[in-house]
């Protein structure tokens, strides 16, 4: 007995028992989490409140050994956002990522006028040390926390934003997850109408190629060639097989020359569909079927690049036509399908879909890789140089002793990597399982850590009629600007829901809100709105807990 109490009693720093701490609170975190109370469940963001209850049972780790797992959880999990969401971030803020950095500044504005309200109405016996740490819990910003007990730099300044972090952040993290589903109720938001919208918003973006099939009907291309009809039309399509009226199949070069009633399969832009339409004629519902005649059936095959000399390499230089009479139709990449236009810079675990003769097909396979296996090599090599030069950047002082910090750094470099990568000869690719993984092992080791640090004053501190008030004053400055916020989004600019989860998880930098979001509807696109306003919000939020503290010395 003494031996088990040695090992799992409170108190204990020893590695073994901090092992066990974080493994039972993340095991029994997740699992309380599934359970939904009225149709919702918080998952992985429940790892923090079975961490605040060991802690006040009397559990701890080791302070230096509790930073290090906190900080290194969140790095892991803030730089496989950024891969995973990296290409879709550049595309995202040409669209509306201006509009959203707009809403998520708005959002800041907001949390420091409920925070500086407070302060006058309470500055007789309230601190701004303690208005700034209840604000940092509130937001539930580590990183701006950090930097205010830095600029204050008293131990007992520095215990009291502590204290005020500890009693808000709870409830900071219950307030982002409860404006949700306030603003879906009044709303009247269906997930299923809203993944719908985004599906078809992909669908319809110029980069996401529609296959359909015209008949050639127009009297004024009768005899002219694909190069000739590209200069015609101005817009970008790929034919990739042609049927004569006799029934024979083809797969056509630039020289190919069209006639009345012949049939061309085409990958295009759903935009361009009526420009096609109108030079080519009419679409058609077709199957499409091999010539038992030809020498090789003609066929359509997906071709996954997985050797690595290969990425970065456009596709136009793989000079499918010449090499291999082949046509490329289109890429998938991380699920969205992308038009096989020439300069297409390819990546690793790309999926090319190539139509034409089999054997032909087989050989340029054979020259990408097209072996799931290699895939499924995990990239660590990038991972790490990515978190390495991260964390450089994140300590770069930017002005004013400003910095981007642990999870900001990681974070612009991962989304850089991501879209950069292959200049750099660094493979970013990392398959779903794996970027899953790493994500939720970071989240869980995090909120664990937070939960425990929390856990031990945490009684104290809330349950009694000061600390009521400071949890009240943190859902106040949590709730009141993401209802503005939100309504705003939804009410003027009607933006997708999914889109405006990830506005408030990372207006907030938040990740188990964000968390929770992508869980409940099984969707990417909060992560990209995540993504598109946490860099410009973190830098924010460590500039306005600094500039309060700064004022009120």
């Amino acid at each position: 007995m003494d031996f088990f109490s040695n090992l799992l009693g409170p108190g204990n720093e020893s590695l073994a028992n901090t092992l066990i701490l974080y493994s039972f609170v993340i095991a029994a975190g997740i699992f309380i989490g599934k359970v939904k109370i009225a149709g919702v469940s918080l998952g992985v963001t429940f790892v923090l409140f079975v961490g605040i209850l060991m802690g006040q049972l009397g559990y701890v780790v080791n302070p230096e050994v509790l930073k290090f797992v906190r900080e290194f959880g969140l790095i892991i999990f803030i730089f496989a956002i950024g891969l995973q969401v990296g290409p879709g971030f550049f595309s995202a803020f040409k669209t509306g990522g201006l509009r959203l950095n707009m809403l998520a500044m708005l959002g800041v504005l907001l949390n420091v006028a409920v925070a500086v309200g407070i302060y006058f109405w309470q500055h007789d016996t309230t601190s701004m040390n303690v208005i700034v740490g209840i604000m940092s819990g509130a937001v539930t910003n580590t990183p701006g926390l950090a930097a205010a007990q830095q600029a204050v730099n008293t131990p007992e300044a520095v215990n009291t934003m502590s204290m005020g972090y500890a009693a808000a952040y709870p409830l900071g993290v219950v307030g982002i997850i409860l404006s949700m589903l306030l603003i879906k109720k009044i709303f009247g938001v269906k997930i299923d109408k809203e993944i719908k919208e985004i599906d078809d918003d992909r669908l319809n973006n110029q980069l996401q190629p529609l296959i359909l099939t015209f008949k050639v009907s127009n009297k004024l291309i009768e005899g002219k060639n694909l190069a000739q009809l590209h200069d015609i039309i101005q817009c970008n399509f790929v034919v990739s097989r042609l049927m004569r009226t006799d029934g024979t199949i083809v797969i056509p070069v630039s020289t190919t020359e069209l006639h009345e009633g012949d049939f061309i399969r085409v990958a295009l832009s759903a935009q361009d569909e009526h420009r096609l339409a109108a030079m080519i004629g009419p679409r058609e519902e077709k199957e499409w079927e091999a010539d038992p005649s030809m020498a090789g059936d003609v066929v359509s095959r997906r071709i996954v690049i997985t050797k690595s000399k290969y990425n970065g390499v456009a596709l136009g230089a793989l000079r499918l036509h010449n090499g291999y009479h082949l046509n490329a139709t289109r890429v998938n990449r991380a699920g969205v399908d992308l038009l096989a236009s020439a300069d297409l810079r390819l990546q690793m675990g790309d999926r090319i879909t190539v139509v034409g003769n089999l054997d032909d097909i087989n050989r340029l396979a054979d020259k990408m890789g097209n072996s799931l296996k290699r895939l499924n090599q995990p990239n660590l090599i990038t991972i790490f140089v990515g978190i390495m030069f991260g964390i450089i950047l994140g300590s770069v002082n930017l002005g004013f002793d400003l910095k981007l910090g642990l999870a900001g750094g990681p974070l612009v470099v991962a989304i850089l990597l991501s879209r950069f990568g292959y200049k750099f000869k660094l493979i970013t690719y990392t398959s779903s399982s794996a970027s899953l993984m790493l994500r939720e092992l970071g989240i869980c080791l995090f909120l664990a850590s937070v939960g425990i640090a929390a856990g031990g004053n945490f009684y104290d501190t809330v349950f009694n009629p000061t600390g009521a008030q400071w949890v009240l004053w943190g859902f106040m400055i949590t709730f009141i600007p993401l209802m503005v916020v939100g309504c705003i989004a939804r009410g003027v600019y009607k933006i997708n829901y999914l889109t405006i989860q990830g506005l408030l998880s990372g207006n907030y930098t938040d990740p188990p809100a964000l968390a929770y979001a992508s869980g409940a509807t099984g969707s990417d696109t909060p992560a990209v709105a995540y993504s598109t306003v946490y860099p410009l919000t973190m830098f924010l939020r460590v500039v306005a807990a600094q500039v309060l503290i700064q004022c009120a010395m």
